[in-house]
Parts: structure tokens; sequence; C-alpha cells
């Protein structure tokens, strides 16, 4: 796993890279890990995170972003997810974009922009 901790207007960001998230416990240790390092603002790729992460009835993406939220954490899952045709998924990630706490974006630019914004 490669974190990469950045600074951006003032904040701290961390970028995960180079590995995969095969469950929820190494999602939940990943982002204690960024959250050690002093980054409260995280992005993670897409095509990291285990594909039942994208199939809502297994309750592994609830799981993931309810510890994003207890730990007081902001996510940024950058991918392009128009490749999913579930409207249970499309509305869960619309209304994840609108709160604001996780957000589903393009690229790791619009992650860094929705972050900090």
């Amino acid at each position: 796993m490669n974190i990469e901790i950045t600074e951006y207007k003032g904040q701290t960001l961390a970028e995960v890279t180079g590995t995969s998230i095969p469950n929820p416990q190494e999602a939940l240790e990943i982002l204690i890990n960024c959250a050690y390092q002093g980054a409260e603002k995280i992005i993670i790729h897409a095509d990291q995170l285990m594909p039942d992460f994208f199939d809502l009835k297994t309750g592994i993406a609830g799981e993931i972003l309810q510890k994003v939220s207890t730990y007081q954490l902001r996510l940024a899952i950058v991918g392009d997810f128009s490749q999913y045709t579930s409207k249970s998924l499309q509305d869960f990630i619309f209304e994840s974009n609108k709160m604001g706490r996780v957000s589903f974006v393009a690229s790791v630019e619009e992650a860094v922009a929705r972050l900090c914004a």
C-alpha cells in the first residue's frame, strides 16, 4: 500500500495507490493509517475496491462508508461509475455526492476540489 500525503490550500490529503482493498477491515486499516498521518481527506480509486463494494446488497459499501462517518473523515472515490447500471447504486452515488462526506468523482483533480471545498 502506498499513501501519498499532500497539502492543498492548507489541508492535508491522502491518496491511496498501489493496492487493492479486499475487504472492509482492510479499508478501515487504510482509513486509520491515513488519519494517523494527519489526513482526514482521503482519495481512493474505484478499481482498488472489491467488486462487491458496488453491489449494495452485500452491505460492504455501507459498512465502509459508516467507518468514514464514524471517524469523521471525508472520502473521494475516483473512477468511471457510468458502467454501473443499477438504479439503487446510481441513487446511492447521487445521494453520497449531495451529502459531501463521500464523493464519487471522475478524476483526482475533481476529488481534490471536492474534498477541499
